[in-house]
Formats: structure tokens, sequence, C-alpha cells
């Protein structure tokens, strides 16, 4: 039997006949996970969309990575907070739709170790998460990135796949030179690097449903991806949002929940603040009460569904101090009444 992973150790004998339904059985048994969007769009503070929203040249967003420190972002603490929170498992953004990497990748030089930072953030929580007993589940944007020359385009896929540059944007390539193809390989390459290269995964979380949605889903050839995934981690699960072919492991839709197999797990993800995922200056003030994210829990559990609960951390990387303070005071009446029914 392969030694079993940290965050497993409860389910040892499971996971000896069947890694994914032991797997499967720990992240019903989890109920609660932390959700961590950070990238390039920390640094302006915007919404975690600027790029897109504020039609930013793909070269002049790109400078924000000669500014990139993160020298606040300590994984220790983080995964600590997580534990303290009574969070059973943590999920990074490994590459946002803005393409930009927060792990050391060979397919492009557009990541957080060719940065200022020059450091291997999603490396330092997979450390940190071991250490503490957290699954670690590696958010990945999937169907939509606005800087790979051959990521879905608009006139395939739809207008919300990228930017509606005028005049068109160069960095991309148009009609006949437009191979996604090139961009499959391209995340398959990297979802193998993430899978080979930082120890047990707890899932893969893909984003971008809706570019798939909107077009020939079929094109993304999703399931030889999922059975590469499974193929190098058989206890990984992998979930698409609210289900793309329905072969996924779980399910999860954003803010409430949705019909789905009753067989299947699902995780309802959703915000501290009302606007955004990544941090927001405009949200000062704004963020969920730690009543309220008891009702959000309260919610989730009526449901049967976890709940991950985001948290936009600072631009230096740091846990924002409103987070920090609310879900602590969560985390002691977790300890003391136990999960809300």
């Amino acid at each position: 039997m392969s030694e079993v992973p940290c965050y497993l150790k409860d389910y040892e004998t499971l996971y000896a006949e069947d890694p994914r339904a032991a797997a499967l059985q720990w992240f019903r048994d989890a109920k609660y996970g932390l959700f961590l969007h950070y990238g390039l769009y920390a640094l302006l503070g915007r919404h975690e969309w600027v790029q897109l929203r504020e039609k930013i040249p793909v070269a002049e967003y790109a400078k924000l990575k000669d500014r990139f420190t993160a020298e606040k972002f300590d994984a220790d603490h983080i995964a600590g907070f997580a534990a303290d929170c009574g969070m059973k498992y943590v999920n990074i953004t490994t590459r946002h739709h803005d393409s930009f990497c927060l792990f050391d990748t060979r397919q492009t030089d557009f990541n957080s170790v060719n940065s200022p930072a020059g450091r291997d953030l999603v490396g330092e929580l997979a450390k940190a998460c071991e250490k503490h007993g957290l699954g670690l589940c590696l958010y990945y944007s999937h169907g939509r990135d606005w800087r790979h020359p051959h990521a879905p385009n608009n006139d395939e896929w739809g207008g919300s796949a990228r930017p509606k540059y005028d005049p068109p944007e160069p960095a991309y390539t148009y009609g006949p030179e437009h191979h996604l193809q090139i961009y499959l390989d391209f995340m398959t390459a990297q979802i193998r690097e993430l899978l080979s290269n930082y120890g047990p995964i707890a899932s893969i979380w893909l984003d971008g449903i809706a570019v798939p949605l909107s077009g020939p889903k079929e094109k993304f050839r999703c399931q030889d991806l999922y059975d590469m995934i499974h193929g190098l981690q058989p206890q990984v699960l992998v979930s698409y949002k609210q289900g793309l072919l329905g072969t996924e492991d779980f399910f999860a839709p954003e803010h409430k929940a949705v019909e789905r197999d009753p067989g299947k797990p699902m995780e309802i993800c959703t915000t501290m603040t009302p606007k955004g995922w990544g941090y927001m200056k405009e949200m000062a003030g704004k963020h969920k009460t730690a009543g309220e994210v008891w009702e959000t829990l309260r919610a989730a559990r009526q449901r049967n569904c976890n709940l991950l609960l985001n948290s936009g951390p600072l631009p230096n990387g740091s846990i924002d101090p409103e987070d920090d303070t609310v879900l602590r005071e969560v985390g002691r009446r977790l300890r003391q009444e136990g999960f809300p029914g």
C-alpha cells in the first residue's frame, strides 16, 4: 500500500481498498475549507477580473509581475489559521484567468518564481498543509485565459472568454492561426506539474466553466484530463463548478446549492465580501460578520454541503485583518458548539 496522505490518516483502511472512496468520505466529513484568491490583481485591488473589466492590454498587465513581492505571504501562518478556524482544507488559486502562476512551472515565465517574490507559493503551502494535517486543493483556471495566445477566443466561445480589446490584442492568435489544442497541451502539462511536484493533492478545482458551456465542450477533452489526474494521484477529487460532464467527483457551485446527483458531494463556494473574490480596496468594512459566516455555514450544512469560504489576501499576501478576526471567532464557536445544523 502506498503511504497514506496526511489528511487521510483517519481513513487508512478505506484508503488501502479505494483511495478515491477514502478521499470522498474525508471530503464529506471535512465540511469547511478556506479559499484564497491571490495574484497580480491584488496589487490593484479592483477585482480579480480587472484585466477584462478595464481592458488592460496584455503587455501592460504583465508589468504587475515586476511589483509582485508577496512579502507577507506566510504559508505556515495561513495553514495554522485555517486549522484554528475549524477548516480541514485550503484551496489556492494556482493560476487565475490572468494566467499568472503561483508555482514553479516550466510552461511559462509568467509566475511567482520569476517575479521579485522569487518564491513557489504553492510549494510553500503544500508543506504547511502537510504539517497541519490539512488537505491542499488547487484551483486552476481551465476554461478562461487572458494571456495565452491560443486560449479560447470570443469568436468561437462567446463574449466572456477574453477582454474585448479595440484594436485587437496583438498577443493573441486569430482565425486559422488559432489552435485550441496548443492551449490544452499547456494546461495538461501544468496540471501534471501540480500533481507531480507537491506531494498528495486533495482536489483539482477547475474554473471557467461558462466558456466550454458556450460552445462545443467536447473540444476541451475534459474526460481525458480527468483520467490523467486520477492516473497520477488516484485519491485526487476533481470538480468543475456545477459540473461540466457529470463525471466530476463533486460539484462546487458559487454561493448556493444546485440540483445534483444525490450520490455526489457538493461544496458551496462563497466570499467574505459581496462583490469579488480577490482583494478589493472598496470592500473595507463590508466583510461578513461572524454571525453572517455562522448562518452561511448553517445554510450549507442544511443542504448537506461543504462550505469553501473565500478570503482575498492583501497585496502583500497576508490574510485580510477583518477576515482574520471574524473567522477565528467562528472557529472558537465551532469548537464550543460544533457545526450548526
